[in-house]
């Protein structure tokens, strides 16, 4: 065994003769399971008492509150628990209303949405407007194509012509390069 020839001390990494060297395979300084495992048992305890203590405070305040609640008058009539609401109490909200179901009423506008894009029905009948299905306007457009207008007309006329313009650009780049 070698020693410091300072303090005629071993070194650090050396076993003392009195120490035991453990060969089984892990260090005996790391922390060790059972004190994990008692921590979180201490944790689990100190939740469960901090939850009974804020139960029965909650229970105490509730009943106090009950007992010391003034006398009714006879003359009042008990309002409603607001608490609870029912259909009639949604019909008689003013506008605008929030959603009761929205699963229900979003399924209800998707099928709704649905049966307009697959059915005919009449827009404006004065004017002849129909609704046709999407499946067969497709169709159409397939058949007869998009409409297209004449090139010289436009959607607003203007009072002064317009020039056409000609790309220019791959010319101006090579006189400015000198080719």
């Amino acid at each position: 065994m070698s020693e410091d020839p300072v303090t005629n001390h071993p070194t650090p990494n050396q076993a003392t003769p009195n120490q035991a060297v453990n060969h089984d395979g892990f260090e005996q300084e790391d922390l060790s399971s059972r004190i994990a495992l008692y921590f979180l048992a201490g944790l689990v305890l100190v939740g469960l008492v901090v939850y009974l203590i804020v139960f029965g405070m909650y229970r105490f305040l509730d009943s106090y509150e009950r007992a010391h609640q003034p006398p009714l008058s006879p003359m009042a009539t008990p309002q409603a628990d607001t608490r609870t609401v029912t259909h009639e109490d949604t019909q008689t909200f003013p506008q605008p209303r929030l959603e009761e179901n929205e699963r229900t009423q979003l399924r209800q506008f998707i099928e709704d949405q649905d049966r307009k894009l697959a059915t005919y029905d009449w827009l404006d009948k004065d004017r002849g407007t129909v609704r046709i299905p999407i499946d067969r306007a497709m169709e159409l457009i397939v058949q007869r194509g998009l409409p297209v207008r004449p090139e010289g007309s436009t959607a607003a006329q203007t009072s002064a012509p317009v020039k056409k313009q000609t790309p220019k650009a791959s010319t101006t780049k090579a006189a400015a390069s000198g080719k």
